[in-house]
């Protein structure tokens, strides 16, 4: 099986420090990310976990590599993944500053023909998945509000 990398860029009316803010925390990733809570200290080699609503573990991953306000990169392991890898899916967010607009690129390195097909939660695959969570953040920094189509 062949490894694919899938990016998706979009762009903010915000601060590179507010996005950064609601990358990282937990409290933040609830109202944008299906639930789920994000939890780490983001230091480099720290664990990272997003954890459902109800506490369950999503995902976990280490910090590879984690520059406040530029970049932050992670490697994600689904829970419930069984599918068998030589390495683990990585997950980089770059931050581009653009005036009053910050430039978010999410680059998800490692993927298999399957991650793509995988049905998961409201969605399928990552293709779908990472669109829908990054449209929900652009509207939560920007109107305060998530996208109610997307809701989980």
């Amino acid at each position: 099986m062949s490894n694919h990398t899938f990016v998706y860029a979009t762009y903010i009316a915000t601060t590179p420090e507010k996005l950064w803010e609601v990358l990282t925390s937990g409290e933040f990733t609830k109202k944008y990310f299906f639930g789920r809570e994000v939890q780490s200290d983001w230091e480099e080699g720290a664990e990272v976990k997003y954890l459902r609503g109800n506490g369950e573990l999503d995902v976990s991953g280490k910090v590879l590599n984690c520059e406040p306000y530029c970049n932050l990169s992670f490697t994600w392991i689904h829970a419930e993944d069984s599918t068998e890898r030589s390495q683990p899916t990585i997950v980089t967010f770059e931050l581009t500053p653009m005036d009053d607009t910050v430039k978010l690129t999410l680059i998800h390195e490692n993927l298999l023909e399957v991650d793509y097909t995988v049905e998961r939660d409201t969605f399928r695959g990552y293709n779908n998945g990472w669109p829908a969570i990054l449209s929900n953040l652009k509207s939560y920094l920007e109107t305060g509000k998530t996208l109610q189509a997307v809701q989980a």
